[in-house]
């Protein structure tokens, strides 16, 4: 199935491009500078919808959303036998991160059958005295749930009691196709420190361009006193700073972007993904828990008892790949063993291509004494 993303890339980075005047780039500082105006932008940006105001201070920018996984993690580390909360299943940079830090991982559950909601039980369980933060990832990659206030709420009073502050990785956070609304992490802030992961290249569809932040949402200080903030300044200052040109932009790029630029954006994934789970519903083989509500992506049960010589996630994706050219993620890579991920970000023509593919495929290697097959 081609990974097609979303139409319009070229296009809307010409627009986006254009928001980056020439005397706008006469003001481009690198990210390790105090309160340019890139720093500002980002902050009252990040300042809608919380119940206090972000200060130049508490932006730092990155190359990516990567960069900040990649600043976070180190950071982390510094403490000899500290360990990280990683959600199951989550986002394999993560885990690659803390193994090359020698951070230790331990794993709480979301629960499918609850909308991938963070199984409380399984956090509390987790975590010691060692426990530095958790990460959350909302919307959901991969699952593509988005987490209530209430669940947030939850979760937050946990972080509190264990000690711990939370790793908000919130790149699709524009990128909400239900009822359910996006809820930043940071409105918990007060309750327990916050470090919000965001970038450009997922809600304003323009991968590539490595323009990402890290927002401390701490109204108490906690971070400051503890010398993370610090830590964090002390490790940009000896990396790599996001394009000087895409800084300059940022600015109006956050203030001029219409909300009509959003909505044809989430109108396109929406239609995806309602295809998407109507086709997947069809096919009896594989089963998807909970319909996507945000992100690019959903997570879905192989129902391996109904397929012949299928061993698990790893062969039937190999085996797709080879006989219907679909790539798919295993689940196996992302924690969830025999379950695939599926990404719903392409042309509807090519997304139902592809999932006509994959049950052509899992008919021809269905059990022998498997009857009614869809």
């Amino acid at each position: 199935m081609p990974g097609i993303m979303v139409t319009g890339g070229n296009g809307r980075a010409r627009q986006l491009a254009a928001a980056c005047p020439a005397r706008a780039r006469a003001c481009c500082q690198p990210a390790r500078s105090r309160k340019p105006p890139q720093f500002i932008a980002v902050a009252e940006h990040l300042s809608q919808g919380v119940p206090y105001r972000l200060s130049a201070d508490d932006i730092f920018l990155t190359a990516g959303g990567t960069q900040a996984i990649e600043v976070i993690i180190p950071v982390l580390a510094q403490t000899a036998g500290a360990n990280i909360l990683l959600p199951r299943p989550g986002y394999p940079n993560y885990e690659a991160r803390a193994a090359f830090n020698k951070l230790e991982v331990r794993h709480f559950d979301l629960i499918p059958e609850k909308g991938w909601e963070i199984d409380i039980d399984s956090l509390e369980s987790m975590a010691d005295k060692n426990t530095t933060a958790m990460v959350i990832i909302n919307p959901n990659n991969p699952c593509g749930s988005v987490y209530s206030y209430e669940h947030l709420a939850k979760v937050a009073e946990v972080a509190r009691k264990l000690g711990i502050l939370v790793i908000a990785d919130e790149v699709y956070g524009k990128l909400v196709l239900g009822s359910a609304p996006f809820i930043p992490m940071g409105v918990f802030g007060h309750i327990t420190p916050v470090l919000s992961i965001g970038s450009l290249s997922k809600s304003w569809i323009v991968p590539g361009w490595r323009l990402g932040w890290v927002a401390v949402y701490d109204p108490r200080k906690i971070l400051e006193e503890t010398k993370i903030s610090a830590s964090i300044t002390n490790y940009l200052n000896v990396s790599t700073d996001p394009a000087t040109f895409i800084q300059a932009a940022l600015p109006q790029i956050l203030e001029n972007t219409k909300e009509d630029f959003f909505k044809g954006i989430i109108g396109l994934l929406k239609e995806s993904s309602e295809i998407c789970y109507r086709q997947i519903k069809e096919n009896k083989y594989i089963t998807c828990p909970h319909k996507p509500e945000g992100s690019m992506f959903v997570m879905v049960k192989l129902n391996l008892h109904l397929l012949e010589e299928i061993h698990d996630d790893i062969d039937f994706c190999c085996k797709l790949a080879k006989e219907e050219s679909v790539i798919l993620c295993p689940g196996s890579v992302l924690g969830m063993e025999n379950w695939v991920r599926i990404t719903f970000a392409c042309v509807p023509s090519s997304l139902q291509d592809g999932l006509e593919r994959i049950k052509s495929f899992c008919q021809r290697n269905k059990k022998k004494n498997s009857i009614n097959g869809c």
